[in-house]
């Protein structure tokens, strides 16, 4: 079998372990079992624990982030649509890939350097693919000119945020419910956030209404 064949196979294996065990609890003898190969091959070709679940970090990252561009509308297509679109192509992956995003948003994110980073790296291309859409959305005829880049970037990681866990949600929504399709779980997001973002940026922003009463004694 061709090494890189035999090396995807491992790093199949491994993903499944580490998200049913976590990283720390992992064995590579698990790992190795899993993908039909002695535990010394699965040195030889990823000479560490730490090396194989770094490996599995940017596979899984590069794929999703592979998977949210391939399903993002022509740049011609609304901004609406294109982030439409994305998360659709976001949450599709994630659905398919369990334990791919459970590697990534459970795992990498809660075991420090350099698995953290990594995950780091994959979040700052999503949110600046998202900052992009929302500054053509900003920058359209009757949009509101002067929306602040800072404001732009701040909405844009909230978007992200509210992705990343209602993929947790969709994936597990609990009670024996049957889980939301791809396209649901991105209309909901979609009715949650573009709304308040059209608002926004045709000059119409959410301020607090009235006075806070004193409470009686």
């Amino acid at each position: 079998m061709p090494r890189a064949v035999r090396e995807q196979q491992m790093l199949d294996a491994a993903v499944t372990i580490f998200a049913r065990r976590g990283y720390r609890a992992a064995s590579m003898d698990e790992i190795a079992e899993l993908a039909g190969v002695s535990k010394p091959l699965v040195y030889l070709y990823l000479n560490s624990k730490e090396e194989l679940f770094s490996a599995c970090i940017r596979r899984e990252a590069a794929a999703l982030v592979t998977a949210v561009r391939a399903a993002v509308e022509p740049r011609d297509t609304p901004p609406d649509r294109q982030l439409w679109s994305g998360l659709r192509g976001f949450f599709a992956h994630t659905a398919e890939r369990p334990d791919g995003w459970a590697v990534l948003h459970n795992q990498a994110r809660t075991h420090g350097e350099p698995f953290v980073s990594e995950f780091a790296a994959m979040r700052e291309e999503i949110v600046t693919f998202v900052t992009q859409l929302i500054a053509a959305a900003a920058q359209e005829d009757d949009c509101v000119p002067d929306l602040a880049d800072r404001e732009v970037a701040g909405l844009a990681h909230a978007l992200v945020g509210a992705a990343e866990s209602l993929a947790g949600w969709a994936n597990d929504p609990g009670d024996g419910a049957d889980r939301p399709s791809a396209k649901e779980t991105a209309a909901l997001l979609m009715n949650f956030a573009w709304a308040g973002l059209a608002n926004l940026m045709e000059g119409r922003p959410w301020h607090p209404r009235g006075r806070t009463t004193a409470r009686r004694s």
